[in-house]
C-alpha cells in the first residue's frame, strides 16, 4: 500500500537537520505540504535551497509565547511531528536548574505548546489528524551524564499516552518513537569513539545503529492510514537493543 499525503499539511519541529530533516524529506516524497520549524536559520535556508517547496518557520522553541504565535501563523496542520530536541552532557551531581529548565523547555514544554495549538485546530476543523513525538530509547536504557535528557524523554512518553487518551475521541492519534543511537552527522561525531558506543552496539541484535531514514520511515507509517488504529503506542526503532 502506497502512502500518499497529498492535500495534507505537515509540521515538523527541528526539521532543519538530522532526524527532523529526514522526516520532512520523507513527508515531501509522500506528497505532503511540509512546514519546517527550525531555530537555526542557516540550516533552514540551506534546506529551502535544496527543497524550494518547504515552508520555513524560524522559531526558538524555548520561547513559549513566540512559539505559540509562530505555530498559529502556520495555518492548518493535519500531521505533526515533534522532532526537535536538545541534550546536555552533565554528571548527575553537577546538574543545575538552568540545564533542567533549558532541556525541559525544548524537549517537553515546547511539545505541549506546539501540540496544543495544532490539536485545537484539528478539533475545530473536525477532520482528526495524527501526531508523532520523537522520544528516545534512553527512557528504557539510561545513558550516563544524561539526567536532564533521559528525564525529559520519560516525560514525553507519559505525555504521549495522555494525549492519545484525551485526543483519541476527536480522531487524533498520538504515538511516539524510541530511536536508538542514530547516525546523523551529529550522532557520528558524538559516538565515533568505540569506547563509547561498543557497549550499546554489542547489545543490539541487528549489529548496527539506525540511520535517519529508519526513523523517518517509522514516522511516516505512524502518520499514515496504515496505522489508523494505532494510538498511544511507542514504536521502538532500536534493532532490538531494548529487548534484552
Amino acid at each position: 500500500m502506497e502512502i500518499n499525503f497529498k492535500g495534507k499539511r505537515a509540521l515538523v519541529t527541528g526539521g532543519g537537520r538530522g532526524i527532523g530533516k529526514s522526516i520532512a524529506q520523507a513527508l515531501l516524497k509522500c506528497g505532503a505540504e511540509v512546514i519546517v520549524l527550525e531555530k537555526i536559520e542557516a540550516d533552514l535556508q540551506k534546506f529551502k535551497e535544496e527543497e524550494p517547496s518547504i515552508i520555513p518557520l524560524p522559531c526558538d522553541l524555548s520561547d513559549w509565547d513566540s512559539t505559540r504565535k509562530a505555530v498559529e501563523s502556520a495555518g492548518p496542520v493535519h500531521l505533526l511531528v515533534n522532532s526537535a530536541g536538545v541534550a546536555a552532557i552533565t554528571p548527575f551531581l553537577d546538574v543545575k536548574k538552568s540545564e533542567l529548565d533549558w532541556v525541559f523547555s525544548v524537549n517537553f514544554q515546547a511539545l505541549v505548546n506546539v501540540s496544543q495549538v495544532v490539536a485545537k485546530g484539528m478539533i475545530d476543523r473536525g477532520e482528526g489528524g495524527a501526531i508523532v513525538n520523537i522520544s528516545s530509547m534512553t527512557t528504557n536504557v539510561a545513558f550516563p551524564e544524561h539526567t536532564s535528557y533521559c528525564s525529559s524523554k520519560g516525560a514525553v512518553d507519559t505525555l504521549t499516552r495522555v494525549m492519545a487518551l484525551e485526543l483519541g475521541p476527536h480522531q487524533i492519534r498520538v504515538n511516539a518513537i524510541h530511536p536508538t543511537i542514530v547516525m546523523t552527522d551529529m550522532g557520528k561525531r558524538a559516538w565515533e569513539d568505540p569506547k563509547k558506543h561498543m557497549k550499546y552496539l554489542v547489545r543490539t541484535p541487528m549489529g548496527h545503529f539506525a540511520e535517519p531514514t529508519d526513523v523517518s520511515d517509522g514516522t511516516v507509517f505512524l502518520l499514515s492510514d496504515m496505522a489508523k488504529m494505532i494510538n498511544g503506542t511507542i514504536l521502538h526503532i532500536d534493532g532490538g537493543l531494548t529487548s534484552n
